[in-house]
């Protein structure tokens, strides 16, 4: 993904070991025993490990080189992404009459090879399972349903069971965990929980134990979304930091003369302001006829100060090890397998305010925290400061977290061309009254994610982080890269020391390009308060335990299986049991795949650490599992999934989100 990365400085790790000489720049350097050619690499993954080809090395033979990579990665090579490249068309002035010569059709298929797979076929999970089950009976509920004849669904359980697919397994996570499966005769594992005349078992003490506290929150109840939908939800809080944010002054508490918004024409207090004492007027001071009553004695800072309802908490978290909101890939099972190899922080996927507004389950999904994560965020993305400032009161009423992040990170066009994400960057006057508005509506720390800035040679973050601390943020995290820039070169650590001292006293967090200890030991002697971790996450996770232990894990194949395998069990645990349930795993489990294929081992290695821009040449691995995990390809990913949730439905199909992550 960075193929132009070694323009970076060597000391970046851009550079070409001296060990190494033989191999291309970018290439993982992967000691010589283990390399192999492209059409060896299938055939021993077709052969199933039954017997091994030849591993004499054909990968050194100057004119083979291209074997050495993935279809994808090639095209992008010679489409004149590498810097070497650029490099030698400069020189020689060939390289504008080679692409110029180039037929029209290879042309096209360099610019498919990019960007998104936007048009990939994408099979939702509902269709898998036609014949649905009514929900009344998969609850063994004692009322009949509701929808009576017009409902939709299966009643017959006899003839649901008929077109039911075999069980995938005799074990049900959900029954073994909390001692009741909610999915009764639809789960793909019933056989572990039903009965004799096909009765839902439960285990009453073990689902009596887990029911209190409920191991995962931040939920949306049912009347809250009808609310949301129906607009009857009102923000008293946000409209009155609106008004003032409006009138050219910043949100601030509530003036000591007059009666605070939140209080009811009654007297009461509302739930805003529960708990909250009125302040009474100052002595001599004209005041409306509504007013509150006058108090005999001296003035004290009680009188005159108004506190809120509670106290902002602080957000101290320098020296952690942060994971970052991740979308598609960052969801609450990922999580959990990233806390247990020791992440002190983490924040779910990135959020849309107006979506959340709307009440949109899929949406609300993303703010729910598993009772592991002790020190959790959410992330709110959004262009405009009334959305953002309702959401962000919103948010205060309803979950449960330790702060609340704003995305201003986020490159693509869909979130950049409506004003949100890296484009807050260039709208000061909106950014800084979305700061102040959800900063006077939250009592939990806010904190903002950025880039370096918009354009690759023209940074806004040094410039930034003055007013971001002015305006009352209490963390910034600064991913060392401009929208323009993506993947393409390092991320630039230097500029991230320099904004340190701008940031000051503020902490800053820095992110990019961290795989090994080495590297996070390398980013905090640049002054950051803390380091958080994106794709080194994902291309291995037992990262956060390398750091931790300051030492290279060479972890064996069949550990690696057992961390996909505990993947699965926390996503059936999440997503569901049944059909859709399991579809829901296996796609976020193939999505995870895509990247967990560029990890090399330890042991393989000619030299440590491996380096985020190095991309893996074919190699053959030790045993027959960790060279299936090593495959580029979508169809070893599909054989991986088929080991831990059963084969695949009919006609299924799966391409991950980014052209680059996989060849067909």
């Amino acid at each position: 993904m960075a193929e132009e990365a070694a323009e970076a400085p060597p000391e970046n790790g851009s550079g070409c070991d001296s060990g190494t000489g033989g191999l291309e720049r970018g290439v993982a350097p992967i000691k010589p025993q283990y390399l192999t050619t492209k059409e060896q690499f299938h055939e021993f993954l077709e052969a199933k490990g039954q017997e091994k080809p030849c591993r004499e090395t054909e990968v050194g033979d100057p004119g083979g080189n291209d074997l050495a990579e993935p279809e994808a990665k090639r095209i992008r090579l010679e489409d004149g992404q590498s810097a070497e490249g650029q490099a030698e068309d400069r020189q020689t002035g060939d390289g504008q009459k080679e692409e110029t010569a180039e037929p029209r059709e290879q042309q096209q298929t360099q610019k498919r090879a990019r960007g998104q797979n936007k048009g990939r076929t994408h099979v939702k999970p509902t269709h898998y399972d036609k014949n649905r089950l009514c929900p009344s009976l998969i609850q063994e509920s004692a009322a009949k349903c509701f929808f009576g004849d017009r409902c939709r669904f299966l009643h017959d359980v006899g003839c649901y069971l008929e077109t039911k697919p075999a069980d995938l397994g005799p074990r049900c996570v959900l029954f073994e965990t909390f001692g009741r499966c909610p999915y009764g005769v639809t789960c793909r594992f019933a056989g572990a929980h039903l009965g004799p005349e096909g009765q839902n078992l439960v285990r009453e003490e073990l689902a009596a134990r887990c029911a209190q506290p409920p191991p995962v929150r931040n939920g949306l109840d049912k009347g809250l979304q009808q609310r949301l939908r129906k607009r009857q939800v009102h923000f008293e809080r946000a409209e009155r930091a609106l008004r003032q944010l409006s009138q050219g002054r910043p949100p601030g508490p509530t003036p000591a003369a007059t009666v605070p918004d939140g209080t009811a024409a009654g007297g009461a207090p509302s739930q805003d302001n529960c708990g909250a004492q009125q302040a009474p007027a100052e002595p001599g001071a004209g005041s409306p006829p509504s007013g509150p009553v006058r108090t005999c004695g001296p003035l004290t800072d009680e009188d005159v100060v108004r506190l809120r309802p509670c106290e902002k908490k602080r957000l101290d978290i320098r020296g952690k090890l942060y994971l970052a909101p991740l979308t598609t890939c960052g969801n609450l099972p990922f999580r959990r397998i990233c806390k247990r190899f020791g992440a002190d922080v983490t924040c779910g996927e990135m959020a849309v305010c107006t979506n959340l507004l709307q009440g949109q389950m899929s949406e609300w999904a993303l703010l729910k925290r598993h009772q592991c994560e002790d020190v959790f965020g959410v992330q709110l993305e959004g262009a405009f400061p009334d959305t953002m400032t309702k959401c962000a009161e919103l948010l205060n009423r309803t979950v449960e977290v330790d702060f609340v992040d704003i995305n201003v990170g986020c490159p693509i066009d869909l979130v950049y061309k409506k004003g949100g994400g890296c484009a807050l960057m260039n709208r000061l006057a909106k950014f800084q009254q979305i700061v102040r508005g959800m900063n006077q509506v939250l009592d939990v720390p806010l904190t903002v994610k950025i880039r370096t800035g918009v354009q690759e040679r023209v940074n806004l973050a040094h410039r930034l982080l003055p007013e971001l601390r002015d305006w009352g943020v209490a963390l910034v995290t600064l991913h060392g890269r401009s929208r323009e820039q993506r993947y393409t070169k390092l991320a630039d650590w230097q500029y991230i020391e320099q904004c340190v001292k701008a940031a000051s006293p503020m902490p800053l967090f820095g992110n990019g390009d961290i795989l090994s200890f080495e590297d996070a030991n390398r980013a905090m002697q640049t002054g950051v308060a803390g380091v958080m971790i994106a794709r080194g996450a994902l291309l291995k996770p037992w990262l956060f335990t390398e750091i931790k232990e300051q030492r290279h894990w060479d972890i064996s194949s069949s550990e690696r299986l057992d961390i996909l395998r505990d993947f699965t069990s926390y996503g059936l645990e999440h997503w569901g049991s049944d059909t859709q349930g399991v579809e829901k795993t296996r796609r976020f489990l193939l999505q995870w795949l895509s990247f967990l294929c560029r990890y090399v081992p330890v042991g393989l290695l000619e030299r440590l650490p491996q380096r985020i821009n190095e991309r893996p040449p074919y190699y053959l691995g030790r045993d027959y599992l960790e060279t299936l995990m090593a495959s580029q390809k979508a169809d070893d990913w599909i054989r991986i999934s088929e080991m831990l949730l059963g084969p695949v439905p009919p006609n299924f199909t799966f391409l991950p989100k980014h052209k680059a992550n996989a060849y067909k």
